[in-house]
């Protein structure tokens, strides 16, 4: 009888830049280093970008208001937000990683996902690769490495700053059993809240979970996804891009639920302009703006208007996205927002700028 061997196992690598926008910052600015700092707007409604960790150490989180920051830290720095820079950064890092490892995925400014399977010793590459990052532009990576991506996202979290840690399933089932459920990517504030209402608080004890209570509580998808979840089950798909793009997109997952429209719109409106001046550096267009809403009970919704010609600039994207998400009313407090353009022209699968100035088409 035929033997057939195992598969191999994967290795992926999840890399998490360290705090991003405040590094970023403190490179221009290293006498603040050490210091609790803050970069958000400065408007009424300003949220938090990112914090430095000496300003998360008195409870300011990404996305919190920028007002109940300062209350939380009065005596916090706060720095506007400088995006060109964060892009010129963001450039320079994942040049450095996309020269060193063979199939990577970058999935924002600052995190992206590697397959590391075939290196030889794909721990002494990730090693070396974090302090070629660091010495050549400033910024530290945490490095999470698992045989998925789930279990490389948990562990790149887990001991941050500069965390490197590596785990197998099995592992990560019985080191990770007593550990708050809010570190498994998916289970928001919400409904973490309504998981211990029902006597589940850790990751151990959501692995001992019936199945058919949690598909009756949050429903099928949603409550075989979190058991799965729970004992560490994912993807360890890593898709280089490859190919004429046939989607851009910009989203984020909050770490508390915002249901304020004028704060969704802030957040949508930097989602769209950093969109924008990506698809303007690769000279491409789109006619489909479309925007992704997740709601706090793991409800996702998209909504998308196609547009009569190819657009890439600021104004349209972030405008057509608005009236997209204001249309839609959000009737629950959201978790997640996104936007993407798609529907790309001729010249932009070529990478051929079009000829002369582009207009911003009314709304």
């Amino acid at each position: 009888m035929k033997v057939v061997p195992a598969p191999a196992r994967r290795v992926i690598a999840h890399l998490d830049c360290d705090a991003f926008y405040v590094s970023v910052e403190l490179l221009r600015r290293p006498e603040l280093i050490g210091k609790p700092v803050v970069v958000a707007g400065t408007g009424p409604r300003a949220v938090v970008t990112t914090a430095s960790y000496e300003a998360r150490g008195y409870g300011v989180g990404s996305a919190s208001p920028a007002a109940q920051a300062r209350r939380l830290c009065p005596q916090a720095i706060f720095i506007p937000p400088d995006f060109q820079a964060y892009r010129t950064k963001s450039r320079d890092v994942w040049s450095l990683v996309g020269e060193r490892l063979p199939v990577v995925q970058q999935v924002g400014m600052d995190e992206g996902y590697a397959d590391v399977t075939d290196a030889a010793k794909p721990l002494r590459v990730l090693r070396e690769l974090v302090t070629e990052v660091r010495d050549g532009t400033g910024i530290s990576i945490s490095v999470g490495i698992g045989p998925n991506r789930l279990i490389a996202k948990v562990c790149s979290d887990l001991e941050k700053p500069q965390g490197f840690v590596a785990m197998g399933r099995e592992e990560a089932c019985r080191r990770l059993a007593a550990k708050s459920l809010r570190i498994i990517p998916g289970i928001g504030p919400k409904t973490a809240e309504r998981l211990a209402a029902m006597g589940l608080s850790t990751i151990g004890s959501l692995q001992q979970a019936d199945a058919e209570m949690l598909i009756q509580r949050f429903g099928e998808r949603h409550g075989r996804d979190m058991l799965a979840r729970a004992h560490f089950h994912g993807s360890d798909v890593v898709a280089a891009e490859s190919g004429p793009a046939k989607s851009q997109s910009n989203e984020t997952t909050f770490d508390r639920d915002i249901a304020d429209p004028t704060e969704l719109e802030g957040v949508l409106l930097r989602l769209a302009g950093q969109l924008a001046d990506g698809l303007q550096r690769k000279a491409m267009r789109g006619r489909t703006i479309a925007i992704k809403v997740r709601l706090d009970d793991w409800t996702t919704v998209t909504r998308a208007r196609t547009l009569p010609a190819p657009v890439n600039d600021a104004g349209t994207v972030s405008g057509v996205a608005v009236e997209l998400l204001r249309a839609y009313a959000p009737p629950r407090p959201v978790r997640l927002l996104g936007v993407r353009v798609a529907s790309f022209d001729e010249e932009a699968q070529t990478g051929v700028p079009p000829p002369g100035p582009q207009l911003a088409l009314p709304l």
